[in-house]
């Protein structure tokens, strides 16, 4: 996974990352967890790691209608 990581001002996220090469968007969440949704187009995600509040997009474009996992762990 080739991820370039970049810190973000939130209450709840830490930082987010791209994977163009697998469609993969990654939250590192302030709690510790890092997940992994599937899919999501570039486009999108820059459009959500750019948002006023990233948490917020995170949860009405990406949560909803992405596959989640979480690294090392199983999936939601």
């Amino acid at each position: 996974m080739a991820v370039e990581w970049r810190s973000v001002f939130s209450s709840h996220v830490d930082q987010v990352g791209y994977d163009a090469q697998t469609g993969s968007y990654l939250v590192r969440w302030k709690k510790g967890k890092t997940s992994v949704y599937s899919g999501v187009p570039p486009e999108l995600a820059k459009q959500v790691s750019n948002a006023p509040s990233v948490g917020s997009a995170i949860h009405e474009f990406i949560k909803p209608n992405y596959q989640h996992s979480y690294l090392g762990g199983k999936s939601t």
